[in-house]
């Protein structure tokens, strides 16, 4: 039996998906800057493609820009933003728990004399809007904050501190990093005071090499990429049409089932943690048992999904917003690696921490950060869940790390 529960490193292309995006190689295969029909016809494309997108979000079409992924997404609106305001100031405030793709441009803004606050957070990954609001001074020009954190599925307060924000600096500037939140939770930039907003197409069953950057109208931002001033000048290069027609559909898509998917994927989550919790050696990382505050069991779950998400055992109810589809366990005394590699000898693929970071032997900050102990910080692996994950493939992986965990630990120096 094939499992796949690594959705978020990337996720399997809707068919409707692979169809568009097929389409836009064999036949509206034009660049989109060229003045024929072929062009006309591609840039056509785009421009529904972006009135789609922006509809999910509540947005505007001339606020959303086409980019390569979430990492350039979200270079641009750290890096740009900053260098662009910095006659107003010179500091910034992010968290210990974002994602590389914000942490390095944040070191190179350092470099530039740029003086980055890192906020903490719990021992469940939340970060602390009164903390926040502490750190917000009459120089702050850029706030940067996760809307959901990619390796233990915590959802931070981001409305609150969108408000937080304009309350006491409105002249700071707030992007979101919601690679792990689109199409998962509703995030609307506007109603939430969000002025910069990453989202990547892959982590949606879209195509790889795809995503957009939100930029609010009140933005002051440079291109990151200059050339032949594709995008209103703002982010040059030949458009990628069939990743662009790809990214929408999947939008469109998982934007009307959004409800009932996330739904489906909280039950599986609940009851994936309430079978590995009675493992031997299991610690749960972030949000334990928690459902997503606003969803109920999608109809047609099965009993056990249901009982999953409104059983005794699902902990304290909507107290720590959890993501539906981030599962973070430590396993004690057997490294990830091991663990990772023994799961796919039986056909179960997850990843070890971050699957940006899963192939280096780097210590995860966001464990750090929340207070896993030493000894479980490479012994942690991550499940995530998607549209296409069944119960059976639940029970199978749980069924399996029990026998994994069984037979290595007869082996394994604790």
């Amino acid at each position: 039996m094939e499992c796949y529960l690594d959705n978020s490193a990337t996720t399997k292309c809707l068919p409707e998906v692979v169809k568009v995006v097929a389409d836009c190689m064999t036949e509206n295969y034009g660049n989109p800057s060229s003045m024929h029909r072929k062009g006309v016809e591609a840039e056509k494309i785009m421009r529904t493609s972006k009135e789609i997108i922006a509809a999910t979000l509540k947005a505007d079409a001339k606020e959303i820009y086409f980019t390569s992924g979430g990492t350039e997404s979200d270079n641009w609106a750290v890096l740009q933003a900053a260098r662009a305001a910095k006659r107003d100031g010179m500091h910034i405030i992010t968290t210990k728990i974002e994602h590389a793709a914000i942490l390095n441009p944040m070191k190179q803004l350092e470099k530039e004399g740029f003086e980055v606050t890192y906020l903490g957070c719990d021992e469940y990954g939340r970060i602390s809007v009164d903390e926040l609001k502490a750190a917000i001074r009459k120089d702050t020009v850029l706030v940067s904050v996760m809307g959901v954190n990619n390796e233990i599925g915590t959802v931070e307060p981001i409305a609150e501190i969108g408000e937080c924000i304009r309350k006491c600096n409105p002249k700071t500037l707030f992007h979101v990093d919601a690679v792990q939140m689109y199409s998962k939770l509703p995030i609307y930039p506007k109603r939430m005071k969000i002025d910069m907003l990453s989202v990547s197409g892959h982590k949606i069953h879209g195509p790889k090499g795809i995503g957009i950057l939100y930029i609010s109208d009140r933005v002051k931002i440079t291109p990151l990429i200059l050339g032949g001033g594709q995008q209103k000048g703002m982010r040059s290069g030949t458009d990628n049409v069939p990743g662009i027609a790809g990214f929408a559909k999947a939008a469109e898509i998982l934007s009307a089932g959004m409800e009932e998917d996330t739904a489906k994927m909280a039950g599986l989550r609940d009851l994936f943690l309430n079978e590995v919790t009675k493992l031997d050696g299991i610690t749960v990382n972030g949000p334990a048992k928690l459902r997503v505050a606003g969803f109920k069991p999608a109809d047609g779950a099965s009993e056990t999904v249901r009982n999953g998400m409104e059983g005794e055992n699902t902990g304290r109810d909507f107290d720590i917003p959890a993501a539906p589809h981030i599962a973070s366990i430590s396993v004690e005394g057997v490294r990830a690696e091991v663990l990772l590699h023994a799961l796919e000898d039986k056909g179960i693929y997850v990843s070890a921490g971050s699957a940006c970071a899963s192939n280096k032997p780097a210590v995860s900050e966001t464990l750090k950060a929340i207070g896993v102990k030493k000894e479980l910080l490479d012994s942690t692996i991550r499940f995530s869940f998607s549209i296409f994950t069944t119960e059976e493939e639940i029970r199978y992986a749980v069924e399996s790390l029990g026998e994994i965990l069984e037979t290595l630990r007869r082996f394994t120096r604790r």
